[in-house]
């Protein structure tokens, strides 16, 4: 007996749960605006370097030539040729170029940095943080640095609010969260200097953070074991949904500051309706307030209809249904647990590498929209379309080929489609476009992947110090990737080799990770050693022979088959198991 019995007796799925799952999930269609915000709010416009004052266009409009070969006089051509340059002009005007026909060599003349600014076109973006604060040329790194910077927010957050959540609870955090995501999100569309900005979006990014963490806990704690998946699946794709709006609300407003605020305004709303949330009874219990955990599941059984409940419902049979999760939370494990013995150790390098790479690689694709040559509207609706196919191979794969192929495979595959697109011409831009999408659909599928593989690899005593390793790590991946984009102003093709070189090598560390599908979770550290010391000597066959015994008995009417090695070892595993599928879906 434990916790999900007590959730099938105060109703199971009903209106409670419906209504608590779609609350919390709804602004999980903000948070696809805040992690690609960068894409749009830093997008770089078409641009050159300003004339000097005493030749401005405005001055020379008597000139019965055409704007853009008038330009040609103080602006050269970049090395292809084809457009003027962006972050350099001629120090003298070249008049002698507006004949016919001039063939003089233009390479000898001298240039220089654009002194007095850059011109911004407007046809794609009114106005963004880059055109703001001329954020191009030998500037042009700030602007990955913005992104950078919110990654860094996600991270600390991550840190901060996670322990937070289990102190002051998970209800309290996540309300914080929105109205601090609200306030500093919207202030961001206020900031008058790049460095305010910076920390705005560094504060706003803890707040994600809080958002994301605390709304999967608090949502997966409330829903019984055998719907998690289901609704965890179903529940993903508000982030993928929130993908596409991004894009609507960018090609309609083009303005930074109003984009901002658009995406950041909604979760005044959410904090408002938040109230309304119950606290986890599961987590009210582990902190020794029973009391509150009982007023909790009497309300969330009135809400279902189960009356009745409220007057059996007592804290005796509350402490008889958690007492395993009681005891549990008293014997305390650390971080060091992860790589103290030779099983643990492996899982937790490799998984380290996993994430780290999956994050890296799906950042890089996701932050760099522009290079495509597509509109970047239509290439971010294109990019969360992907998604939805992406998501539903990855749980058939799961299904049939298991874990530790899937997660090499999909890896592999991303390097192979980031390498080729390396050697596609910028002109064969439909390639280019099927062949990043590929990329992106293939890491989408990474992600969902290594979340259910970590929650199956570590054992129930440190899951979730586990999971919180390998998150830190997908983080700081996730703030490496853009700026790596940096590296195309020493070679185009660079950041694509250093993309698909961690996805490959992410792929070889996933090898080495054992094999899960059709195998009970392990309870303890000291299962993990047994289990994978047995299966690197005898085989999966074996391990399986030994953890999943299958002997006759008998039933009362005729013969039966009991599978006494996985059910008494698995009551709590199995529920551990669909816990860690829904909540690690929901949670990309």
């Amino acid at each position: 007996m434990g916790f999900s019995d007590l959730l099938q007796e105060v109703g199971g799925f009903g209106r409670y749960q419906w209504l608590h799952v779609t609350l919390i999930s709804i602004p999980g269609l903000m948070m696809a605006s805040q992690n690609l915000l960068n894409n749009f709010v830093s997008g770089i416009p078409a641009h050159h370097c300003k004339l000097p004052a005493n030749h401005s266009l405005y001055n020379l409009s008597h000139l019965q030539v055409d704007e853009k070969q008038l330009l040609r006089v103080f602006i050269p051509l970049d090395s292809s040729g084809n457009r003027l340059d962006r972050c350099k002009r001629y120090v003298e005007p070249q008049w002698h170029l507006l004949t016919a026909n001039s063939s003089a060599n233009t390479s000898q003349i001298q240039t220089e940095e654009c002194l007095d600014g850059w011109t911004f076109d407007s046809s794609e973006f009114h106005a963004t943080t880059v055109s703001e604060w001329g954020l191009v040329c030998s500037l042009r790194p700030l602007k990955q640095m913005i992104q950078t910077i919110y990654m860094g927010g996600v991270l600390a957050g991550a840190i901060v609010y996670g322990g937070l959540s289990d102190r002051f609870g998970r209800r309290s955090v996540l309300i914080w969260s929105y109205l601090q995501l609200g306030i500093l999100g919207c202030s961001s569309a206020l900031s008058p200097t790049y460095t305010a900005y910076c920390v705005f979006r560094f504060l706003s990014g803890m707040a994600v953070s809080g958002v994301i963490l605390n709304g999967v806990s608090l949502k997966v704690e409330w829903i019984p074991t055998k719907e998690r998946t289901l609704v965890g699946t179903l529940t993903s794709f508000f982030f993928t949904f929130g993908q596409m709006i991004l894009a609507g609300l960018a090609y309609w407003l083009r303005d930074w500051r109003m984009i901002q605020v658009v995406v950041c305004a909604p979760h005044f709303l959410f904090f408002s309706y938040s109230w309304w949330y119950a606290e986890s009874a599961r987590w009210l219990v582990l902190k020794r307030r029973s009391e509150d955990a009982l007023k909790s599941l009497h309300r969330v059984a009135r809400i279902n209809g189960k009356r009745e409940v409220v007057n059996t419902l007592t804290l005796e049979v509350l402490h008889s249904h958690m007492n395993k999760e009681i005891e549990s939370s008293r014997a305390g494990h650390t971080a060091y647990d992860l790589m103290r013995t030779p099983g643990m150790r492996r899982i937790s390098v490799c998984l380290i590498a996993v994430w780290f790479s999956t994050s890296f690689a799906y950042y890089g694709l996701a932050m760099d929209l522009q290079k495509f040559g597509v509109s970047i509207y239509l290439m971010q609706i294109i990019f969360g379309f992907v998604d939805f196919p992406a998501k539903l191979m990855a749980l058939g794969m799961l299904s049939y080929l298991g874990r530790r192929v899937s997660q090499a495979a999909c890896l592999f595959l991303s390097a192979l489609v980031i390498f080729a697109n390396i050697f596609v011409p910028t002109d064969m831009q439909t390639v280019r476009t099927t062949l990043a999408c590929l990329g992106k659909g293939f890491t989408s599928a990474s992600f969902t992947t290594v979340y259910l593989y970590t929650g199956e690899l570590y054992p129930t005593v440190i899951r979730q110090t586990g999971m919180g390793l390998v998150s830190t790590m997908a983080r700081i991946g996730s703030m490496a990737a853009p700026a790596v984009l940096i590296l195309d102003e020493v070679f185009p093709a660079l950041p694509s080799v250093v993309y698909g070189g961690s996805a490959v090598l992410a792929g070889c560390f996933a090898c080495f990770l054992p094999e899960t599908l059709n195998i009970p979770l392990p309870d303890t550290i000291e299962d993990v050693e047994d289990k994978w010391s047995n299966w690197r000597k005898t085989g999966r066959s074996s391990a399986l022979q030994q953890y999943g015994k299958v002997s006759k008995t008998d039933s009362g009417k005729g013969g039966g088959v009991s599978t006494e090695g996985v059910v008494s070892s698995e009551g709590v595993a199995l529920k551990e198991l669909k816990e860690a599928e829904g909540t690690g879906l929901n949670a990309l």
